[in-house]
């Protein structure tokens, strides 16, 4: 497959693209604003734990903290699940609190958002990201959900399907049509967080399907996996990107191990307004050194370290990474017409969609 220069990329190839083989992006990165600052601020995971720790603040003045002396972003989510299912009843009562106050804010959020005309026919959001990915998780989601139907919002919310380290690999399939991976069985993926890199084999898993009919990668699951937490690290910009690259040589390697047949394909979901070609517009803050500088490309950057995949010149396609997380979905959307995602990580991230119907999807 020759390689198609970014500035004449087609537009089912474009990066940020708008109208994608299946589905059009509608919006994505909405940038809603208060007095006090950005509102998706108010339903993130920073936005959990200073309401955790305003609960615990008010319980020693009058006596002792029942989650003891570890800070807040110190305790773990599979720790808050445990005290919440097993622990002191005081403890548990605590973190209810903090679930409650937040759905509380994340329903006022929402409120929000389907207010803005991209977003007003949602009907079905699905909430990803890392608080997710745990109990107190689901039920600040499901909390939400409750709130809302209860203020006449008929809007359906559900936590994502799909592992959240593993979604926002698995929605990089439908960033291009599916006969770019015709006769291929996996893709390499990346996604880059605030917090973390995640980069991935997604084996599509494709079904046999009658004929004409497109697979729709409903299937598809994540094999050889790698994460790196680079805030623990604390890199420069070179450094991530190098970082990623050795992850992305070496899952190549392992595929071949694996007799897998890769695509020439890598799909990259990233923070921030993607433009087409390649560069982040802004919203990249979170991200090690300044990847909003007019300079940075990541995807040529990723090319000239891996020009070929499989004796074909490779491809690549980054996106929001809301968006990516949000495609995930996609083969369980068919039910409906206009959906949304918001990812609930280092902040909120949040795309909505509609989904293209006959000849268009087909293209």
């Amino acid at each position: 497959m020759a390689e198609t220069p970014e500035s004449e990329a087609p537009p089912l190839l474009a990066h940020g693209a708008e109208h994608l083989s299946r589905v059009t992006v509608e919006t994505y990165n909405a940038e809603l604003r208060t007095a006090d600052g950005f509102i998706g601020d108010r339903a993130s995971k920073r936005a959990f734990q200073a309401i955790l720790d305003d609960w615990r603040e008010r319980l020693r003045k009058v006596g002792d903290d029942p989650l003891g002396d570890a800070p807040s972003e110190e305790i773990t989510k599979k720790r808050l699940d445990k005290l919440l299912a097993d622990g002191d009843a005081e403890a548990a009562g605590v973190i209810q609190g903090a679930i409650e106050e937040f759905a509380q804010e994340f329903a006022a959020v929402i409120r929000r958002f389907v207010r803005l005309k991209c977003w007003k026919d949602a009907e079905r959001i699905v909430v990803g990201g890392g608080l997710r990915q745990s109990r107190i998780g689901e039920l600040a989601v499901g909390r939400t959900a409750v709130l809302l139907k209860a203020d006449g919002h008929d809007i359906e919310l559900k936590p994502i399907r799909h592992d959240p380290d593993h979604a926002g690999l698995i929605g990089c399939i439908h960033l291009v049509p599916g006969w770019i991976l015709a006769g291929h069985d996996s893709i390499l993926a990346v996604d880059i967080g605030g917090s973390n890199i995640r980069a991935g084999i997604v084996e599509l898993r494709t079904k046999k399907k009658a004929t004409g009919e497109a697979a729709d990668f409903c299937d598809a699951g994540v094999g050889r996996f790698e994460l790196w937490r680079h805030t623990d690290d604390n890199p420069k910009r070179e450094d991530a990107v190098e970082r990623l690259i050795s992850m992305l040589k070496g899952l190549i390697k392992g595929a071949d191990k694996d007799g897998l047949k890769l695509a020439p394909f890598i799909g990259i979901g990233c923070p921030g307004v993607i433009e087409p070609d390649g560069s982040i517009d802004r919203g990249g803050q979170n991200l090690p050194g300044n990847w909003e500088h007019k300079s940075f490309n990541l995807p040529r950057l990723l090319r000239e370290a891996i020009p070929q995949i499989g004796g074909h010149d490779t491809v690549i396609v980054m996106h929001n990474d809301a968006v990516v997380q949000g495609l995930s979905e996609l083969p369980f959307m068919q039910d409906v017409d206009h959906w949304g995602v918001l990812t609930i990580g280092t902040g909120l991230g949040n795309a909505c969609f509609t989904n293209r119907k006959g000849d268009a999807a087909r293209k």
